[in-house]
């Protein structure tokens, strides 16, 4: 067996465990399929077959559950369910986040008393909030989060898309932004903000 083929089963391995140390789901299920494909050539340079079996499983898996998380959430998987903005609930889910939020945007002030509050939810678990300010028909947001694990857009998509009843109901017409960090304008580019002027609106 020729040395690259050994560096080959080194390098699938190498992936799988950057895989499982990954917090971002989708970069996870990425990095675990390209690992599992890595593995199914090993295997099949090896003669082994459980190897190319296991893996080849593994990898469309990966696919499988890439296809889910990527597509569009559903109303019964995603939720807005509004809650007041000093609810004990959400005090202590903003405190616990705390230092992960202020990475992306570091202006937020848990002393902050937005108006418009949504604790967004997958599956019936808490994955994220949105604080806003109205101001007449446009919604200024103050905070908008996501936790690490359920980091993969599909919240943003489903809220500011099929879920933005939320807003509508409200009698809100615009969403405006005034991302700090790159990060944070990035994902809300992703989902549909356009520039105007310094800020970031989306029409409802």
């Amino acid at each position: 067996m020729g040395w690259w083929v050994e560096g080959l089963g080194y390098l699938a391995s190498a992936l799988c465990v950057l895989a499982v140390a990954m917090r971002h789901i989708v970069r996870l299920r990425i990095i675990s399929f390209i690992g599992g494909i890595v593995f199914v050539l090993y295997g099949l340079l090896i003669g082994s077959w459980p190897v190319v079996i296991t893996n080849g499983v593994i990898a469309a898996l990966n696919v499988w559950r890439l296809r889910q998380e990527l597509g569009r959430g559903s109303a019964s998987e995603i939720a807005a369910v509004p809650i007041e903005a000093h609810h004990p609930f959400l005090d202590d889910f903003l405190r616990a986040h705390l230092t992960d939020i202020r990475k992306s945007q570091p202006g937020f002030q848990l002393d902050a008393e937005p108006s418009f509050a949504r604790l967004i939810t997958r599956h019936g678990l808490p994955a994220g909030v949105l604080l806003g300010e109205p101001m007449g028909d446009e919604l200024h947001i103050v905070l908008d989060y996501v936790t690490p694990h359920y980091r993969d857009s599909r919240q943003g998509r489903w809220l500011f898309g099929d879920g933005r009843a939320t807003f509508t109901e409200a009698g809100l017409k615009r969403l405006v932004a005034n991302p700090i960090t790159q990060e944070h304008r990035a994902y809300l580019e992703a989902v549909g903000f356009r520039p105007e002027g310094s800020r970031l609106v989306k029409g409802l």
